[in-house]
């Protein structure tokens, strides 16, 4: 069955240096999900900032409010430029998030790349046409308001 893909770009009226320091913070993570994903990191990494290796386990709570268990592993940083999560254990059979920034006039553009599949064959792309993919550009337009009201927005 299909990978399919989510690419998101947002550009923000910040330094690299700001944008770098609020999204490589697992801390941050949560500001940027919507309550109702019961989103809730369980890892404690004594590092303010991502770092190749780094292991992020949370519960969040997409269907029902029923807990899932994901584990994300960090697994390429470029400070000030990009990095990779990837998903360990969860609900997804391949999940690979890419972040990247880039300095632009007046700011910085962000993308997100997403790769995900879901697992199930069949079954799963059905899931994903009725509900997930739905849900998925629902968790990317609610991070992108809660930036613009954060930070701004050059259009």
């Amino acid at each position: 069955m299909s990978v399919h893909t989510i690419r998101i770009r947002l550009k923000l009226p910040i330094d690299i240096e700001t944008a770098w320091s609020y999204f490589s913070s697992p801390r941050n993570l949560k500001d940027i999900t919507p309550a109702k994903m019961g989103f809730e990191i369980l890892s404690n990494s004594d590092s303010e900032k991502m770092y190749p290796g780094q292991i992020i386990t949370y519960h969040v709570r997409p269907i029902l409010g029923i807990p899932l268990y994901w584990m994300t592993e960090i697994t390429h940083v470029r400070e000030n430029e990009f990095f990779v999560d990837e998903q360990r254990f969860g609900p997804y059979i391949m999940w690979h998030h890419q972040h990247h920034f880039k300095p632009i006039a007046g700011g910085v553009e962000m993308t997100d790349l997403v790769h995900y599949k879901l697992p199930l064959g069949f079954l799963g792309e059905i899931a994903h046409w009725v509900f997930a993919k739905r849900q998925l550009q629902g968790i990317f337009e609610y991070r992108t308001a809660v930036l613009k009201e954060r930070f701004g927005v050059i259009e």
